[in-house]
């Protein structure tokens, strides 16, 4: 199969944003890059059939140049069922966020420490550099170039972001810079969860129900080994935890430069260590980030796949507010998806 040939599911489509109204959330996420596409909207009892929200709904699809997965959909409910995740903790069963490649973190953070001096409600961490492939390769500075990533982490009311800058390395289908953005980002190029099962059972579902292409496993993040992820998910000194990568089929488990964006990552906390969860803040009706989508092929066959799987539940064959067949469901693991045609 050539990279270019369709499969059955690709990367995640959109990230779902939940917000109380949409223009002021369409000039922020305008400066990454996205311009508005689609309007569409769905009655209560429309809404509560497909997400289980009994409230009118008006959505806003985000386009970024001509991606076809990362975008952002903006969900404006008329009766907002809760807060949302907001500004909490990243360390936390149900958690959500979206990761942005940039061209320059430190303009990033140049505006967000403008944002924090004018009291905008903001929490952040510095751009940490990280090694993420070939972790036991030794450079000697000033000699060999050195191959990373800064990655800073961005959370705020309706919004929660990683950003990251690479550096001696490009990946050729991991993220599109809009060039002309203000502030120089591609569409998201993965998405996170966590969740906490040490049998990794519900892992599997991605696999074997989704058809997602399982590209790294158990790669361990410690306390000691990374300042990045010490800062991004609060880990006290003996803590770790576990990240398990999910692609769109066309990437690969041995070929790095055919690594896709729309990756799913999984972040595995072991039990022993005690997580609160907020499965309720991060769903349909929430505010901030709620939901994520794919878009598959074979439509039907996904959806009598995904009903004979052990989904906690799910709804019946809808059309969303953009006049799309889709249906959601509740994975394994307790996150709230939903995939369209």
């Amino acid at each position: 199969m050539t990279q270019e040939q369709q499969t059955a599911i690709e990367g995640i489509y959109e990230v779902c944003i939940g917000v109380p109204e949409p223009i002021s959330a369409i000039q922020y996420w305008e400066q990454f890059g996205y311009r508005i596409g689609q309007v569409g909207e769905l009655t209560a009892a429309a809404a509560k059939q497909l997400y289980g929200v009994d409230s009118p709904l008006r959505s806003v699809r985000l386009y970024h140049q001509n991606a076809d997965h990362g975008l952002i959909r903006l969900m404006v409910w008329q009766n907002p069922v809760n807060e949302g995740l907001g500004m909490g903790s990243m360390k936390v069963k149900g958690n959500r966020w979206a990761t942005t490649l940039t061209a320059d973190v430190l303009n990033v953070l140049n505006h967000v420490e403008e944002a924090k001096a004018a009291d905008w409600d903001i929490k952040y961490t510095n751009p940490h550099w990280e090694v993420i492939y070939n972790k036991e390769r030794k450079s000697r500075p000033f000699i060999d170039p050195v191959l990373g990533v800064r990655e800073m982490l961005l959370l705020q009311p309706f919004a929660r972001q990683v950003l990251f800058q690479r550096y001696g390395y490009t990946l050729p289908h991991y993220g599109n810079i809009h060039k002309g953005s203000f502030l120089k980002t591609s569409q998201f190029t993965h998405m996170g969860m966590v969740i906490q099962d040490d049998s990794k059972e519900t892992l599997k579902f991605y696999e074997e129900v989704l058809g997602l292409l399982r590209v790294r496993d158990d790669v361990e993040t410690s306390y000691e080994s990374s300042l990045a992820g010490r800062e991004i998910f609060d880990l006290n000194r003996g803590e770790k935890f576990f990240v398990t990568a999910f692609d769109d089929p066309r990437s690969s488990t041995t070929d790095l430069s055919a690594a896709r964006s729309g990756r799913l990552y999984i972040i595995r906390f072991p039990s022993s260590i005690p997580l609160d969860s907020r499965f309720e803040a991060a769903q349909p009706g929430s505010l901030g980030v709620c939901l994520y989508t794919y878009r598959v092929n074979g439509f039907h066959m996904y959806y009598h796949r995904v009903k004979a799987s052990p989904v906690q539940k799910f709804t019946t064959i809808v059309t969303n507010e953009f006049q799309e067949q889709s249906f959601s469901f509740v994975a394994p693991d307790g996150y709230f998806w939903t995939l369209l045609a």
